[in-house]
C-alpha cells in the first residue's frame, strides 16, 4: 500500500513538473539573451517571481531603464518594455501536440507599429509566412474609385505607409490587428479618412497557422437592421466594407 502512494506521489509530482515546463514562464526564462536585449536572464526570472507573489513585476534593465512585466498567464506573458515599446509572447499548441511561440514587438513614436515572430519552443526562428498572411491596406481602408472629394483623395495618398499595431489575446487565441497609420498623418487629414476606416482585423489560432476570423459578431448583430435599409444603402455599406461578411 505504502509503495502504491509513494508511486502515485511520484507520478503526480512528474506530471506537475511537465505541466510547468509547457508553461510561457519557463520558455521565457529560457529565452536566449540575443532576443532579450533589455532584459538580463536575472531580470526575466525575477519579473516572474514578482508577479507570481502578487507585487510590482518592476525591474532595471541593462540600459537602467524600468521594464515591467504587466501581464502572466500560464500560455502569455506581456512586459511594457519602455514608456514607448511592449513585448508580448503567446504560447500556441498546434495539431501534433508540439507548441510553437509568437512574440509580438510595438514601437509606438508616437504611431504605433509592431513586428510578429515566431519560434520553436527552443528559442529557433521560424518563417512567418507559415503561420499568418498579415493584412494589407485595402484590409484597414476602402477608399472607393467614386469619391469625388478631393481632399479626401489627398487625405488618402498621405496614407502611403501602413503601420499597425498587433496584440496577442491573454483569454484566447486571436490576434488582433488595429490600424495606426492615421495617427501619424496630420490631424485633418485623418479626420477626413475615419469614415473609410474599417474595424481591426482578427486573427484566431487553427492548430497551424492563424487564420482570419470567420464571421464579425458586430456584423451579424447589424446585419437584420441593414437588409431593411434600401438598396442603394446596402450597397454603399458594401463598398465600405466588404470584407465584413467574411470576417
Amino acid at each position: 500500500m505504502m509503495k502504491k502512494l509513494t508511486m502515485f506521489l511520484c507520478l503526480a509530482c512528474a506530471w506537475t513538473c511537465s505541466l510547468q515546463a509547457q508553461e510561457a514562464k519557463t520558455f521565457f526564462k529560457n529565452m536566449p539573451d540575443s532576443l532579450s536585449p533589455l532584459l538580463t536572464a536575472v531580470n526575466r526570472a525575477d519579473c516572474i517571481d514578482f508577479l507570481e507573489s502578487k507585487m510590482k513585476a518592476e525591474v532595471t534593465n541593462r540600459f537602467g531603464g524600468k521594464s515591467e512585466m504587466t501581464e502572466l498567464a500560464p500560455d502569455y506573458i506581456r512586459i511594457q518594455m519602455t514608456p514607448q515599446s511592449s513585448w508580448q509572447m503567446k504560447l500556441l499548441a498546434t495539431s501534433d501536440s508540439t507548441k510553437v511561440i509568437c512574440t509580438v514587438s510595438t514601437a509606438c513614436a508616437p504611431a504605433c507599429d509592431s513586428d510578429v515572430h515566431f519560434y520553436t519552443t527552443g528559442w529557433e526562428e521560424l518563417p512567418a509566412s507559415s503561420f499568418l498572411t498579415p493584412p494589407v491596406m485595402k484590409d484597414f481602408l476602402s477608399l472607393p474609385d467614386t469619391v469625388m472629394d478631393y481632399e479626401v483623395r489627398d487625405a488618402g495618398e498621405q496614407a502611403d505607409m501602413l503601420l499597425m499595431k498587433a496584440d496577442l489575446s491573454a483569454k484566447d487565441n486571436t490576434l488582433t490587428f488595429t490600424f495606426t497609420t492615421t495617427d501619424y498623418m496630420d490631424k485633418e487629414a485623418a479626420e477626413k479618412l475615419k469614415p473609410y476606416l474599417r474595424r481591426p482585423v482578427v486573427y484566431i489560432w487553427k492548430g497551424n497557422s492563424y487564420e482570419l476570423r470567420a464571421t464579425s459578431p458586430l456584423f451579424c448583430r447589424t446585419l437584420p437592421r441593414i437588409l431593411r435599409l434600401p438598396h442603394f444603402v446596402i450597397q454603399m455599406h458594401l463598398d465600405l466594407y466588404p470584407l465584413s461578411i467574411g470576417k
